[in-house]
């Protein structure tokens, strides 16, 4: 079974666009373009399938752009214009329904609202909706585990064991599950941040994770990138837990090129 995924960038501006009766001239960049102070957003569709004969495609990408063109950018013009984008879980929902009467084997939708803020609908969940914030901490950890001896650790570890410890820009992204309320609200954005960072930007950030977090500074959890995501998510999860949403799982990314997501 094979899995594609399209992301397209399109923009919602403030004054008529005539943009859509002509052709894309840069789709890369988002189509239509933005022209000033409006909205843009990314949108990634994911299709599930088995590759065509012919073509050895899953769906051709043009067959996907087009769908979310007609379909998508007029529905969220329209919630915009009419004011109705308060939570945008809705909108997410009606996105994936959109498309799923145009695009056979469509898995799952992810509407990114900026660079950070993100909402999902997957075929599985649905109608249930996901959103997903990121956060950043700084912290300086050393991978070593006590039953080793010392060269096994460096052995096992590398630089990584340096007795003084190490430092990473850790990136944090955060991911709820619920059912949109009638503004397409899934939780209060404000107040799910500040549950996160009372509850684990000021007890990681700029911290030495292995002395200064308890989790971490009893040397029985060594504060690996995977070990770093299910401590979080275990801290989150009775704070995150309400009839509406709850945690769906914490992705944390160590670098550009290493991260680890945990759920339960």
């Amino acid at each position: 079974m094979f899995c594609l995924t399209r992301q397209v960038r399109f923009a919602i501006n403030a004054a008529p666009d005539s943009q859509l009766s002509t052709g894309a001239t840069n789709g890369y960049a988002g189509y239509p373009s933005l022209t000033g102070l409006g909205h843009f957003f990314a949108l990634d569709v994911a299709i599930r399938g088995e590759l065509q004969t012919q073509t050895s495609y899953l769906l051709n990408i043009k067959d996907i752009d087009l769908a979310v063109r007609a379909r998508v950018v007029p529905t969220v013009t329209g919630c915009i214009a009419a004011g109705q984008f308060t939570g945008g879980g809705i909108v997410a929902r009606e996105i994936f329904d959109e498309l799923r009467r145009e695009l056979p084997g469509l898995r799952s939708i992810n509407l990114h609202l900026s660079p950070f803020l993100s909402l999902s609908v997957h075929d599985s969940e649905h109608p249930m909706v996901r959103l997903s914030q990121k956060f950043e901490f700084s912290a300086s950890h050393r991978l070593h585990n006590p039953s080793l001896s010392e060269a096994d650790n460096r052995a096992a570890f590398g630089k990584c064991n340096n007795p003084h410890g190490h430092g990473h820009n850790y990136e944090l992204q955060v991911t709820l599950v619920g059912q949109p309320d009638v503004n397409g609200v899934i939780v209060e954005v404000p107040s799910f941040e500040r549950v996160v960072s009372e509850t684990v930007i000021q007890r990681f950030d700029h911290k030495h994770l292995n002395v200064e977090v308890p989790e971490f500074a009893t040397g029985k959890l060594n504060p690996s990138v995977e070990n770093i995501a299910m401590v979080i998510y275990r801290l989150l999860k009775p704070k995150l837990d309400d009839s509406r949403a709850k945690l769906a799982s914490v992705t944390v990314w160590e670098t550009p090129k290493t991260w680890c997501e945990y759920s339960e």
